[in-house]
């Protein structure tokens, strides 16, 4: 029998018991079918059609999900209800799989309650201060607390100036060069590596997201594809989302495709990954200030005596814009598909008119 709450389990997070249910963990997902594990151990489950599909729908369950369920010994187990979740990663997903609904279409969440991020970039050429800045946002808006993990550091002769320039830019998070192969610096990921906690990993394709999987687990439990030796790029070894349980009781989430992730709704993030910046916004002479030529701007004032870097400034400035790119993208999709709905319902309307003509 396995204890859920090794599992990260909280029983504080069923609100509304549900006679019969119990809860349990969403660790694969596969289509529409789950993986899961509960007190009874691994089996799979499908989503209750007359709650995900109809009224006021549950939230989708995605890997890492705690749910309550309803266990069928001789079969597949039925989903009933997800539970609230901690943290998140979610991109923009419009192709309408979830019924239609709004709220769904506009958000995919591809893994749920971890308690830390591992931002992985390797020390070679796929080391990018820009990319850096955007996973960082990310990683502050999931609700989690991220760690960027530096690999390949049997690669390089030094890094200390790359060390550098990621400590200024992750002012507060823990930055650590390892590496999977000679195992160099994993000890001092041990405050992260406890019992019950969730990792789960965010990295570009041919970081070693799967080699420092394996060197953390002691054994080989993922795939390690070569790269290209040109470019230093690789493909995504997962191909499905999935937590893994350590040894030591530490979850490990690997998912493919989470260069995907949407910046939309990422307003805490940025305000957590550039408190720096923000701090300024305050000290204006206006409240409405827009930091372009208003006078007695704290930005502008900061930018010329130097307590701001202009570097810092435009990364700022980018995060934002890409930002609001996905707002704009996310509610002109909305709209358009709205739009459709109402041609496609004045067509059918159309259509029974003409059929029935001439009657009386």
């Amino acid at each position: 029998m396995i204890n859920i709450l090794d599992y990260g389990f909280n029983p504080a997070m069923i609100l509304t018991d549900i006679q019969g249910s119990i809860p349990a963990r969403i660790t694969a997902a596969h289509k529409d079918r789950y993986e899961i594990v509960c007190e009874h151990g691994v089996c799979f489950g499908r989503l209750k059609t007359s709650v995900y599909y109809s009224g006021e729908p549950e939230e989708f369950p995605t890997v890492g999900d705690f749910v309550l369920i309803n266990y069928n010994i001789n079969g597949d187990s039925q989903v009933i209800k997800t539970l609230e979740r901690k943290s998140k990663f979610a991109r923009n997903d419009f192709s309408g799989h979830a019924a239609g609904y709004v709220k769904t279409v506009l958000e995919q969440v591809v893994s749920a309650n971890f308690d830390y991020v591992f931002i992985l970039q390797s020390l070679n050429h796929d080391f990018n201060i820009k990319r850096l800045e955007r996973y960082l946002t990310l990683a502050w808006q999931s609700g989690a607390v991220p760690a960027v993990i530096l690999t390949k550091s049997d690669l390089v002769e030094d890094y200390s100036e790359q060390m550098r320039e990621v400590e200024k830019t992750a002012v507060g998070v823990g930055v650590f060069a390892v590496s999977a192969k000679t195992g160099f610096g994993l000890d001092l990921l041990a405050e992260y590596l406890k019992p019950r906690k969730t990792i789960v990993f965010l990295g570009s394709s041919g970081v070693g997201k799967s080699s420092l999987l394996n060197a953390l687990a002691g054994e080989e439990l993922m795939t390690v594809k070569k790269i290209r030796e040109d470019d230093s790029r690789g493909r995504h070894t997962t191909t499905h989302r999935q937590l893994i349980m350590l040894e030591n009781g530490v979850m490990i989430i690997d998912t493919p495709g989470m260069r995907e992730l949407g910046m939309f709704d990422s307003s805490e993030g940025i305000g957590m990954m550039f408190y720096d910046v923000e701090q300024y916004f305050v000290k204006c002479k206006f409240s409405d200030c827009r930091h372009s030529s208003e006078p007695g701007c704290a930005v502008k004032i900061a930018l010329e005596n130097g307590e701001l870097s202009n570097k810092r400034w435009e990364s700022y400035l980018e995060i934002k814009r890409e930002t609001k790119f996905a707002d704009d993208k996310s509610a002109y999709l909305r709209s358009q598909k709205e739009l459709h709905k109402k041609w496609g319902r004045e067509a059918r309307n159309n259509s029974r008119k003409k059929s029935g003509g001439g009657r009386k």
